[in-house]
């Protein structure tokens, strides 16, 4: 089990001044999707709970909800590196946190927002973890990407889109470290590639 307790803010220190990121703001990038648009659906972006029912009054269950289901799919879908300084090559200085579990301790980037899509549906709402970068090496620096490594364009400002359904599907779980450089390989591979590129290989 995990000992990193988990708070209701989302960390966005250290990002890059170029794009001025203040506390507790909300962004979401675009994401590049196919000429196929049948199936996209809206989806919101925010830094916190307190984001969400700040923009959804009549869902302060739902934002709790979609928040906690965020963090446990970062906690188990993130990216995993053996050192501080690996992790924070890929995500920036102080973006990375030590978990202890029975299995040893590794090091993951803090969750920067999630992605909520039909928070007011009938039916259920999907909640997605994103990360972003605030390391010069990094590809998807100032800007939100998956747990499995898909970038989205443009930076961390914008705060709503459209996107493809599939971008709420359960990603892998991962289970073991990786190298430094191994997750951005994999986000230049995915943009450049696309949805249907291979997996990045950090699972399992």
């Amino acid at each position: 089990m995990s000992t990193q307790k988990r708070t209701k803010q989302i960390n966005l220190s250290r990002m890059r001044k170029s794009v001025a990121v203040k506390p507790l703001a909300v962004g979401v990038a675009g994401m590049f999707l196919s000429a196929c648009t049948d199936n996209r659906q809206q989806a919101d972006i925010y830094t916190s709970v307190e984001d969400c029912t700040s923009a959804n009054p009549d869902a302060t269950q739902e934002c709790q909800a979609a928040y906690q289901q965020a963090v446990e799919e970062a906690a188990r879908t993130s990216p995993k590196f053996s050192t501080v300084s690996d992790c924070e090559y890929e995500f920036g200085d102080n973006q990375c946190r030590q978990v202890s579990t029975d299995n040893g301790s590794f090091f993951m980037p803090f969750m920067a927002g999630y992605m909520v899509s039909q928070l007011l549906s009938p039916r259920s709402y999907y909640s997605q973890p994103l990360f972003t970068s605030s390391s010069r090496y990094s590809p998807f620096r100032s800007r939100w990407v998956t747990a499995d490594g898909h970038i989205f364009s443009g930076d961390v400002r914008k705060r709503n889109y459209r996107v493809n359904s599939s971008t709420f599907k359960p990603k892998p779980t991962v289970s073991r470290t990786i190298s430094r450089g191994g997750f951005g390989s994999s986000v230049r591979a995915k943009s450049a590639w696309g949805s249907r590129s291979r997996s990045s290989g950090w699972g399992g």
